[in-house]
């Protein structure tokens, strides 16, 4: 389970030293310390870049996944007799016309 998200810039700086001095292994470091091993690593590879002096600017921008959001579906039941038939709004009309064509023929 990843853990908390570097905060900012002086967040990024002591994780990373914190790594340094423990030897290095960032991922360890990390699992052991509850720090999201991926945001640290952005953070180092923008804190990289700008000592290059290819971004002067040092802006992060983290995107993080969520579970899409799935309405309710709506369920509807057809009884008739001792017969019921039950479908959702996933069901395509070409399959509810099927079943209504088998149905008549009983």
């Amino acid at each position: 389970m990843a853990g908390r998200k570097i905060r900012d810039e002086a967040d990024a700086r002591r994780c990373l030293r914190a790594v340094a001095a423990a030897g290095g292994d960032a991922v360890g470091w990390s699992r052991a310390h509850g720090v999201d091993a991926r945001s640290l690593r952005a953070w180092r590879m923008n804190l990289d870049r700008r000592g290059t002096g290819r971004s002067q600017a040092l802006q992060v921008v983290e995107l993080v996944v969520t579970a899409p959001v799935r309405p309710v579906a709506a369920r509807y039941m057809l009884s008739v007799g001792d017969v019921a038939v039950e479908f959702d709004d996933a069901c395509s009309g070409e399959t509810l016309a099927r079943v209504v064509r088998a149905l008549r023929t009983c």
